[in-house]
């Protein structure tokens, strides 16, 4: 055995404190809970908070550097951005480099400071920049922090998962699996405390308890840490170089990053247009009391843990009669079903035009259809990538699987900047046509290149 490997804390099968795992599982779940517990519920509140409050005359001279910022921004875009494409530029810069700043803390872990020092920077550094987003000056240094400790927290932690186990523990896959149970059950939650916080009481109220959850999940993993897997030995130099894939793969895998990003502009904008959007088209009123508009975040995240079981059981049964599709054909399908919910944003968008708002259930409608394509689509992609790749670069291919969240996040922030000088209608229309453009072409490919994804390495073990 390599012996810069981490060894399990315990011999395979002699720990099983936690529902039959290892009790290390049940502090890495809590830990990773309250963190996302605290990243949604801060990513929940930025775009209402920057509309209705930072980016406001009075309020945005006070953030530090902003001017030039701004300038930036406004030359990357080509021309002077008003607040609503500010807010949704600025929301598409950040929630796109969530998605790179991951590998520079693999490799910080990797090569220097060890996982678990790494997770412990990352920690303090999203707590610090929670609770500086309690002050307007520090806004954008604030968003600094989260990024560089996200990157250094999240990607370190979920390696710690699968540590835990010996090679051959068939445990792993279930391990998973409850992990993302906490972390789904923390993005039901989140939205409900901050948000409501945020909306009700203050913003700031809102960023604070998020800077707590995160605080709390520190504590968690700190005390832990002896039921945690020991780091692996820091290695400094690239020993082998790993066989490349080949031409055509390249050019399959390469070519479906651009597809898969824009086949998910419609999921991502739910966090960024579609909340300013829809309070203003939809009545969220219950028993005479308006809903919080954060509580829409809920609410999907709810729909997107039962489809995404529902998902699974559904295609289970589907190949006890029938041959299961391929998962390039799958990617195709969940495209088909996120461009009807969008359709369904568009009906919403032509009710209203009309001086009343859309009832509620335009809204379920657009969660089921969104969350049953999603569902097919995200780790149906991730689970392609690990497939089809050689075993020695599967990490890596995840890494690239990720970069179209990066571009689908960034062309939300360009999109959603649209939301007041289009007609509802057509906005959300360009967002249902971009998506069916992606279906279409994942179509294709599952007739043309499906052979390119089929790799029988073992990497499908893993």
């Amino acid at each position: 055995m390599n012996s810069s490997a981490p060894s399990p804390v315990a011999a395979p099968g002699s720990d099983r404190a936690f529902f039959g795992h290892p009790r290390g599982l049940l502090y890495i779940a809590f830990t990773e809970a309250w963190e996302r517990f605290s990243y949604y519920g801060m990513q929940t509140l930025l775009v209402l908070y920057m509309i209705h409050q930072a980016l406001l005359p009075g309020h945005v001279e006070k953030i530090a550097a902003f001017v030039p910022f701004r300038h930036s921004l406004n030359r990357l875009y080509g021309h002077p951005l008003d607040t609503v494409a500010l807010a949704s530029a600025i929301f598409g810069l950040y929630t796109g480099l969530v998605y790179l700043t991951p590998i520079g803390g693999g490799w910080l872990a990797d090569r220097w400071l060890g996982r678990t020092r790494t997770i412990v920077l990352g920690a303090l550094l999203m707590a610090a920049g929670h609770f500086l987003m309690a002050f307007e000056q520090s806004f954008l240094i604030a968003l600094l922090c989260l990024l560089i400790g996200v990157g250094c927290f999240k990607g370190n932690l979920a390696s710690q998962v699968g540590d835990l186990y010996a090679a051959e523990d068939l445990r792993r896959a279930d391990a998973y699996q409850i992990y993302y149970l906490f972390i789904n059950g923390a993005v039901i939650v989140s939205p409900l405390v901050t948000g409501t916080l945020g909306e009700e009481l203050g913003w700031h109220y809102g960023f604070g308890a998020a800077g707590v959850g995160m605080v709390i999940s520190l504590v968690i993993y700190l005390s832990g840490r002896k039921s945690l897997p020991p780091d692996a030995k820091v290695v400094r130099r690239q020993r082998a170089k790993p066989a490349p894939l080949s031409k055509p793969e390249r050019k399959a895998t390469l070519l479906l990053i651009p597809v898969l990003a824009i086949g998910a502009v419609g999921n991502q904008e739910i966090f960024n247009a579609y909340l300013l959007w829809v309070p203003d088209h939809v009545s969220l009123t219950f028993f005479h009391r308006t809903m919080p508009t954060t509580w829409l975040v809920t609410l999907d995240a709810i729909v997107s843990v039962s489809f995404l079981a529902i998902t699974i059981w559904f295609w289970r049964l589907w190949s006890r009669r029938f041959r299961e599709p391929q998962e390039i054909t799958k990617l195709a399908i969940g495209a088909a079903a996120c461009t009807a919910a969008l359709l369904a944003l568009v009906a919403v968008a032509a009710v209203s035009a009309h001086g009343r708002k859309a009832g509620i259930g335009w809204i379920l409608v657009f969660e089921v259809l969104n969350s049953f394509g999603f569902s097919n689509v995200f780790p149906v992609g991730m689970a392609l990538f690990a497939r089809a790749s050689p075993p020695r670069l599967v990490g890596l291919m995840m890494g690239v699987y990720l970069l179209h969240l990066f571009l689908a996040n960034n062309l939300v922030g360009w999109l959603g900047g649209l939301v007041d000088r289009l007609p509802g209608t057509q906005f959300w229309l360009l967002h249902a046509a971009l998506v069916g453009a992606s279906c279409a072409i994942l179509f294709v490919l599952s007739r043309t290149a499906a052979g390119l994804l089929a790799r029988s390495a073992p990497a499908s073990a893993a």
